[in-house]
């Protein structure tokens, strides 16, 4: 009688669990909610902004609208540029308004503020256009998720060939903060390594519009290369400067972080010619014309990279919840780490143990005047990168398995 109770008790407390199994999977609050948080009127505005607020949108349309059943919803926010601004908007948006995952995410200051605010919560970010390698390195997380481009992979892409080819001597000038000195470091450090040196840097503020000051520095540095470690409108209106100060005609002017809608909005006659490093191009094939056709119908323009890298990591993590069976982070990091990503952004591509989406990067060449066929016309790709020569290899310490 007794070994009867015990097994009726037995399968009792099995029941429970299973119950209480059952009840934990599945979505919570009844909605899946990704928040996109970008700069939506600043420097970077062009680069994600309302079109990664877009490109997101084209996912969870393309989807289906809801996953297991259940409605998925998108809100999206302006954070300035500014961490304070972007963790109080995350910690609201997890802690009082339901909201599953971040992307978007810009500004490497802005992300590892949210970031922080993600991971004590358990929740997935999905980091589309932040430079910064420290997502996966010393600011790793389980729930970090880095998709289009990292400031190793810009420099093993533009600096090295540059060193190997000769222009040995390098100055920098910097967007003064975290992901412009990431990419100097790095880049530093490939320059190093490869028997070239760097004779002098500068750092300029955040949505510096006069840069004159930096580019006389550049001047009178000696350099071979003058390296513009800037993104977005700083990039715009430093080389905009180094061609007015002639510094273009004297030396090699190099963008490590270029957009399409920066290099746009560039004269041909002075960016012509330069070679950078990009994670997609619109105009690569079949696959990526067609999706950029229908993003500029809704948005206006052709896409820069971190808004196909939001729209190609929204569709991983929705199909990873589906798989799943349940929108629990920490499960549906595991599905998301066991596919490997496939689409039009996506070639040759896994997302790491570390976070860390490694997939091919592409060597391109800014087209001269004569060379372009219409106004979006900018990009030659002269070289496929594969992914492990560009992102590098993975610390032990972030091995989240």
């Amino acid at each position: 009688m007794k070994s009867l109770k015990k097994s009726l008790l037995s399968a009792a407390v099995a029941s429970v669990f299973a119950v209480s199994g059952a009840q934990a999977a599945g979505i919570s609050d009844d909605k899946v909610k990704i928040g996109v948080l970008a700069d939506m009127g600043g420097v970077y505005a062009d680069i994600c902004g309302k079109g990664c607020v877009t490109a997101v949108e084209m996912a969870v349309e393309d989807f289906g609208g809801t996953v297991l059943g259940k409605p998925i919803e998108v809100v999206s926010a302006d954070d300035q540029n500014k961490p304070d601004i972007g963790s109080a908007k995350a910690r609201e948006w997890v802690e009082s308004q339901g909201v599953d995952a971040v992307t978007g995410l810009v500004a490497s200051s802005v992300t590892g503020a949210v970031t922080k605010v993600l991971t004590d919560n358990k929740k997935i970010a999905l980091i589309s256009t932040s430079a910064s390698h420290a997502f996966t390195t010393k600011a790793c997380s389980p729930y970090n998720a880095h998709w289009t481009y990292n400031v190793v992979a810009l420099a093993n892409g533009t600096v090295k060939p540059m060193v190997d080819a000769g222009k040995k001597k390098w100055f920098f000038i910097t967007a003064d903060y975290a992901f412009g000195h990431a990419l100097e470091k790095v880049a530093s450090g490939v320059i190093k390594n490869n028997g070239g040196e760097v004779v002098g840097a500068v750092r300029a503020p955040l949505g510096t519009t006069d840069f004159s000051s930096y580019v006389l520095q550049a001047q009178s540095s000696g350099a071979d290369v003058v390296a513009l470690a800037n993104a977005g409108a700083d990039f715009v209106n430093s080389l905009k400067t180094s061609a007015e100060f002639g510094l273009t005609e004297m030396v090699d002017v190099a963008g490590l972080l270029v957009f399409t809608h920066n290099a746009k909005a560039l004269d041909p006659n002075i960016a012509g010619g330069m070679k950078l490093t990009t994670g997609f191009y619109w105009d690569m094939d079949d696959e990526t014309r067609a999706w950029s056709k229908r993003f500029k119908e809704r948005h206006g323009s052709i896409p820069a990279m971190g808004q196909a890298g939001a729209y190609s990591m929204t569709m991983h993590y929705l199909n990873a919840i589906k798989e799943a069976g349940t929108d629990d982070a920490d499960t549906v990091m595991k599905v998301m780490k066991k596919n490997k990503p496939n689409d039009f952004f996506a070639r040759n591509a896994y997302l790491r143990n570390d976070g860390r989406m490694v997939h091919d990067m592409y060597q391109v060449r800014i087209k001269k005047a004569d060379e372009r066929k219409n106004e979006d016309d900018i990009f030659a790709i002269e070289q496929v990168i594969p992914g492990e020569q560009a992102f590098g290899p993975m610390l032990s310490q972030c091995d989240f398995k």
